[in-house]
Parts: structure tokens; C-alpha cells; sequence
């Protein structure tokens, strides 16, 4: 018989009357009439030139070619539908699209780097990046705007999982010629309360992890802020101190400023990564998702 005479929907109807030895289950299960059914599998006999099954009144059954037969179809059929799956896929990730919902200080500092790496392999999906702070973070993901999100909230919800990102240590930043740049004893808490500081707004992780760490020291405020590089400011210029997360220290390499890594009991950050509980991520998402934890800091 030559191949081209074999098609899928001959195995599917094969397949499916070997299975359930019934022309009106297996008609049924093709989507097809009686009759359409029973054309299919006699013109695959014919095409064969061999009799697959022993049809009597009551029930069907293979006939010991048919049973060899079997096998095989059931593995060509295996490969047409991974070779069609394999298709797709790389069709989603020519066309597709992702949305990340992240920190500032990842989306700023780690990213671009993983971004870059995942754009030169699937240069044509379109890329969203939310860089939000933790709340609105999770809320993208909680309302279908974001595939995935990195944030400093462990969201473990019936709706949202999180799972261990990365963890971030904390650094004090100030001015060369502070007094605590280049003190050689450890700097506890008092040291930091007795300067100016310059504090992150409320709502932002650093500034919640850096109030649960130093209380119930308070510290002597100079002013809030909303933005790193707006500390960052500050702080060159002399104004107050500042403590933040290692993975913002890359707002701080500049000239007359020195970081100093600090070790102070429970100032550490976590950040989790957060997706929905029960959706698998497309395959453009997917993709990036497996190098950001490939990646991960």
C-alpha cells in the first residue's frame, strides 16, 4: 500500500473500533454518521489489502493482523500528536506575549540582563513589565494582567501561589566622608538612629522589613520618599543616611557615596515569586519563567 493513502482520520477511525469493538460507540467518538464510519475502515481494508477486523451480528473484533496492526497505528498517531504539539508551541512563541509584574529594584537592576537573554531566543514576543510595588504586584497577577510577579509578599492564597525567590540583605549608604563609612566596629541600630535618615515611603517593602528590624528603635526622620534613585540623591548630598537592599546597591555606585553591608537580626527580605494557583503559564510565559529562576539573583 503506498503511505499517502493512510490518513489520520483512517487510524483515529482504526483506533477507535479496535478499542471499543462497536461501529456505533466508534462512529460516535470520530464525530462521524454509521455509515461515513464503516466506508472509512472498509476503505482502509481495501487500501491494506488485509481484513483488521471479524465483524459479526453482536460484536466486533480484530482479526490477528488487525492486532499487529494495532500497534503500530497506536505509534504513528503518538508521533503525529507530538509532532503537531511540538508545532504549536513554537507557533505560541512566535507570536506570543508575557506580562511580569516586578520590584523596581529587580525590574531596574536583574532583569533587563535576563531580558535581553530571552529576547535574542524569542525575539518576536511582546513583552509587559509592570514595575510596581508589592501590593499592586500581586494584584495583577490576582486579576489576569500578569503571567507571574516578584515581589516581597509571600501571596499563598486559594487563588495565588508563591514560591522562595531570593533572599536580600541589607546595606547602609552614606556619604565618603560620614562617620560611618569606614568605622571598623559592626554598626548596630543606635549608630543609625543618631543620624538623618532618609526614608523610603511607607508602602514599599524596604521600608516595612527595615521598621519590623529596628523596632521599637525609632529613628530620627529627615524625610520620605518614593523613589531609590531620589534616596540616592539625598543622600550624596550630604542630607541623612540611608539602609537599603543589596538588590538596589546599583543606584548607589557613585562617586562619593560608600554602602556598607549591614547585619542586624531580621533584616533580611525576602522575595517570593507569585503565580495563579490553577492556570498553567502559556508557552511564551512559560519560557521565561524557567530562565528567571534559572537566573534568579
Amino acid at each position: 500500500m503506498s503511505a499517502h493513502h493512510l490518513s489520520s482520520r483512517q487510524l483515529d477511525a482504526f483506533i477507535a473500533l479496535a478499542e471499543q469493538r462497536s461501529f456505533t460507540r466508534a462512529a460516535g467518538l470520530c464525530y462521524l454518521s454509521q455509515p461515513a464510519f464503516s466506508t472509512l475502515i472498509r476503505a482502509l481494508e481495501d487500501d491494506l489489502g488485509l481484513r483488521l477486523f471479524d465483524r459479526s451480528t453482536r460484536h466486533v473484533d480484530l482479526t490477528p493482523e488487525g492486532q499487529n496492526f494495532l500497534e503500530s497505528a497506536r505509534r504513528i498517531r503518538t508521533e503525529i500528536t507530538n509532532a503537531l504539539a511540538v508545532v504549536r508551541d513554537t507557533a505560541a512563541l512566535k507570536r506570543g506575549r508575557v506580562a511580569v509584574a516586578l520590584l523596581p529594584s529587580l525590574a531596574a537592576g536583574w532583569l533587563p540582563y535576563v531580558l535581553a537573554q530571552y529576547s535574542a531566543v524569542h525575539p518576536s514576543i511582546e513583552i509587559k513589565i509592570a514595575d510596581v510595588l508589592s501590593e499592586p504586584c500581586i494584584d495583577r497577577v490576582a486579576n489576569g494582567h500578569a503571567d507571574f510577579a516578584l515581589a516581597a509578599i509571600r501571596a499563598d492564597t486559594p487563588a495565588l501561589q508563591a514560591e522562595h525567590f531570593c533572599s536580600d540583605d541589607f546595606y547602609l549608604v552614606c556619604p565618603a566622608e560620614h562617620p560611618l563609612a569606614h568605622r571598623r566596629e559592626a554598626i548596630t541600630v543606635q549608630d543609625l538612629a543618631a543620624w538623618p535618615f532618609i526614608h523610603l515611603a511607607r508602602t514599599s517593602s524596604v521600608r516595612q522589613y527595615l521598621e519590623a528590624a529596628l523596632h521599637p528603635q525609632a529613628m530620627h526622620t529627615l524625610m520620605e520618599v518614593e523613589q531609590l534613585a531620589t534616596v540616592m540623591g539625598m543622600v550624596r548630598a550630604g542630607l541623612g543616611i540611608s539602609v537599603v537592599p543589596a538588590l538596589t546597591l546599583f543606584h548607589f555606585e557613585q562617586p562619593g557615596l560608600v554602602t556598607r553591608p549591614l547585619s542586624l537580626p531580621g533584616l533580611r527580605r525576602q522575595i517570593y515569586l507569585v503565580r495563579r494557583r490553577d492556570e498553567s503559564l502559556s508557552v511564551a510565559a512559560q519560557a521565561l519563567y524557567a530562565l528567571v529562576m534559572e537566573k534568579r539573583p
